[in-house]
């Protein structure tokens, strides 16, 4: 572990940090009904933004067969160490390109630094291992914006292809199909006991890094057209997400849903962020749990950093956490 503990000089950390959802819908509320074209119109077909319902990237159409996917994300330290975070901002950026369905072209770093708190030293070993993990992906690093600032935060914005008319979203999911989860969940808990406590979980470290690039395309093979990923809302999040877009509801079976090793344990050790908290609190109200006990309420609200693509169709080698159905009285069920 680096001597210097990164997650020490963030009030939160990685994806938990975002503005709770509720409040995001809120301030988004007016946007996407309000926009207009310009005296000139517009440039481009948008086939992706707002009204969508939050979809992970806007894609906007060059031609019958190429669309243009372009996203930014960016978070605080997640990890102590300066090059894995940089890795894991990497990939969780690159994977909201991923998670539309497109491939990543370019992408140009966003960081923000306290100077007089942390050496440049550390800032280069951050944006190092966003240019490792950018060039694991084929996607080119050219420059980007740097401010100083009370507290680190990194990550990318990233410009991609998709053909329009192959992409995943999360308004095209229909009754009968499955749902497949290409990552586990955890992140979140195992970060906080991370933070907390200095131990590193390596295996997490890994999870994060890894990119979503193998079942992105696997998932655009199989015929697939409905999908996000699954990061700071938490696994009941973009699901109730997906479901009220597409107009279904999803079935989870909690049971089906895989965990990394020592995220239940760090769970009932009581490491859970205010970000999994608030998504708890934010989706309870449209979600049918049954007698699902707490831990397990809070570890499928449990709000992730660069986690895997939730779809609506099967993907060979990951499993079925659930399915869809017609529209019920609550976009979410979870069957214990």
């Amino acid at each position: 572990m680096h001597p210097i503990r990164l997650t020490q000089f963030a009030q939160g950390g990685g994806c938990a940090c975002k503005i709770p959802a509720g409040e995001l819908e809120e301030l988004l509320g007016g946007f996407a009904a309000s926009a207009e074209p310009g005296e000139g119109g517009w440039a481009a077909e948008l086939l992706v933004g707002l009204e969508g319902g939050g979809d992970d990237a806007a894609v906007v159409r060059l031609d019958g067969e190429r669309a243009v996917v372009t996203t930014a994300d960016f978070f605080p330290p997640v990890v102590d160490d300066p090059y894995d975070w940089g890795r894991i901002a990497a990939a969780n950026a690159l994977s909201d390109v991923y998670a539309m369905g497109g491939t990543p072209l370019a992408a140009v770093n966003l960081l923000a630094w306290p100077r007089e708190k942390l050496p440049t030293e550390l800032a280069a070993r951050v944006l190092r291992g966003g240019l490792d993990v950018a060039r694991s992906a084929g996607c080119h690093v050219a420059g980007g914006h740097s401010l100083a600032a009370p507290e680190p935060a990194y990550g990318m914005s990233v410009v991609g292809t998709v053909h329009p008319e192959r992409m995943l979203r999360m308004d095209a999911a229909a009754p009968g199909l499955p749902l497949t989860l290409t990552k586990p969940l955890g992140t979140g808990v195992l970060n906080t006991r991370h933070k907390a406590t200095g131990e590193v979980f390596a295996h997490a470290v890994a999870s994060m890094a890894a990119l979503n690039r193998e079942a992105s395309r696997a998932a655009v093979r199989a015929g697939v057209r409905a999908g996000t990923d699954v990061t700071g809302f938490g696994l009941l999040g973009h699901a109730f997400k997906l479901a009220r877009a597409s107009g279904v509801t999803a079935v989870l079976e909690a049971s089906a849903v895989p965990l990394l090793d020592g995220a239940r344990e760090a769970a009932e050790a009581g490491f859970v962020s205010g970000g999994t908290r608030r998504n708890l609190e934010w989706v309870a109200a449209e979600t049918e749990f049954g007698g699902l006990p707490e831990t397990d309420r809070l570890l499928l609200a449990d709000a992730q950093t660069s986690g895997g693509l939730l779809v609506a169709g099967e993907i060979p080698g990951h499993p079925v956490v659930g399915h869809l159905t017609a529209a019920g009285p609550k976009p979410v069920v979870v069957r214990s």
